[in-house]
């Protein structure tokens, strides 16, 4: 993903910050760290928590180490924090979706869990009716002497959208992997967060905030934890 690069990032985050996101803020799925790094050059408190180690190997490469001590590898479905901790939590770049839908619904009781009364949890899913209609089933591209073919189906009567992706370096080696994402759709968010005790706020259509639709580039999704708790 050549375009999800750190001044993306810095536009996300400055878009999150903009429309109420504050305090001390985790980043759940954070990769490299590039939100993180984002988010703090605004002045948030932010840590990132991710399960791969490769790609929190990566944050090195972010400016000067400023990260050291913030990034931390887990599972979202047990989180490594103490209950109410956090401001505000945010699972960007469709990070969220990758298990069964109980597991699923167990991060997002997670994310209630570590939230303080009144915390702001921040969904960026895919908008299920866009990916449908768009769905390239497959591409070729070149990139730095590497060919990377992707494959891309729905599954599941359409909940779930597979990619297969195969990297072929030029000395012939390479590598392949599935991603598996489940789609979700408008109510069933709602009712997920209902259930991890977090009330629906609203929905947008991507990070400027445009009402959320069939067309829309992303499906934005805030909520906040109830004041009784999830």
């Amino acid at each position: 993903y050549p375009h999800r690069d750190l001044a993306a990032a810095r536009f996300e985050a400055g878009a999150l910050i903009e429309r109420g996101l504050r305090g001390v803020v985790l980043d759940l799925g954070c990769g490299f760290g590039r939100h993180v790094l984002a988010l703090r050059e605004r002045g948030l408190e932010a840590f990132g928590l991710d399960r791969s180690l490769d790609l929190l190997a990566r944050a090195h490469e972010l400016e000067g180490g400023v990260l050291r001590g913030r990034l931390v590898r887990g599972d979202s479905r047990a989180l490594p924090f103490r209950e109410r901790v956090f401001d505000g939590v945010v699972l960007l770049f469709s990070s969220f979706g990758y298990f069964e839908d109980d597991e699923n619904a167990c991060v997002l009781g997670e994310c209630a869990r570590v939230l303080k009364p009144g915390g702001v949890l921040v969904l960026d899913l895919m908008n299920p009716a866009r990916v449908r209609a768009t769905l390239v089933p497959e591409s070729r591209s070149e990139r730095g002497g590497m060919v990377l073919v992707e494959r891309r189906s729905l599954a599941r009567d359409g909940r779930r959208v597979r990619k297969e992706v195969t990297l072929t370096r030029a000395d012939g080696s390479g590598r392949s992997w599935r991603e598996d994402v489940r789609l979700y759709e408008a109510a069933e968010v709602a009712a997920l967060l209902a259930a991890a005790g977090l009330e629906h706020l609203r929905s947008e259509g991507d990070f400027d905030g445009v009402d959320s639709g069939p067309e829309t580039p992303r499906q934005i999704v805030w909520a906040r934890r109830r004041a009784s708790g999830a």
